[in-house]
């Protein structure tokens, strides 16, 4: 998975693509705060029905 700074630095773009991609994702689902990574993971997992690798392939694909 791309490492925190990235994510963090990109997360406005990424957050876009996976809410294109994946229309059931609600901006409360795509929250992140600093700390919160963990969270969010799960609640892409949740709302996915993907696995944690599967969530981190996604995010380092798009």
């Amino acid at each position: 998975m791309k490492n925190k700074t990235e994510l963090l630095g990109n997360w406005k773009e990424l957050k876009g693509k996976l809410k294109q991609k994946y229309a059931m994702l609600t901006d409360d689902d795509m929250l992140l705060v600093e700390g919160k990574q963990e969270e969010l993971m799960g609640r892409l997992q949740v709302k996915l029905g993907k696995t944690k690798d599967e969530i981190q392939k996604i995010l380092t694909s798009l």
